[in-house]
């Protein structure tokens, strides 16, 4: 599957109507997104259940600072619509690929359980 360009106007549902979200935060000017670009693509092509997606952070600087990204490239994991990943800095292939593969074998259960739990005790 190709990446997608997520927006303030998409990026709620794709991320709702998707197991697992891959988001790469860049910006065109950026040396090391660029760099990280085209890895982001290749590895996307070997997970073709998975949505890759890319937010252009000077072009939906609300979904950006929703996140609070400070420094690009950023990478964010979903999945079920929870963030499971957040890393500034780019990836090497293999890292990256290592990442993704363990990020999708998670047991979802019991991630819930624990932002139940944390939940619990912020209030």
């Amino acid at each position: 599957m190709a990446t997608i360009d997520l927006t303030k106007e998409n990026f709620q549902q794709i991320v709702s109507d998707n197991d697992m979200v891959i988001v790469d935060f860049w910006a065109s000017w950026c040396g090391p997104c660029k760099t990280f670009a085209p890895i982001f693509e290749k590895v996307s092509e070997q997970f073709p259940d998975i949505v890759f997606a890319k937010v252009e952070t000077d072009q939906q600087q609300e979904l950006a600072g929703s996140f609070q990204i400070r420094s690009i490239p950023t990478l964010m994991i979903f999945r079920e619509k929870i963030i499971i990943f957040s890393q500034p800095g780019m990836l090497p292939e293999e890292p990256f690929v290592e990442i993704v593969t363990k990020a999708s074998e998670l047991d979802m259960e019991e991630i819930k359980k624990e932002v139940a739990k944390q939940g619990e005790q912020a209030n």
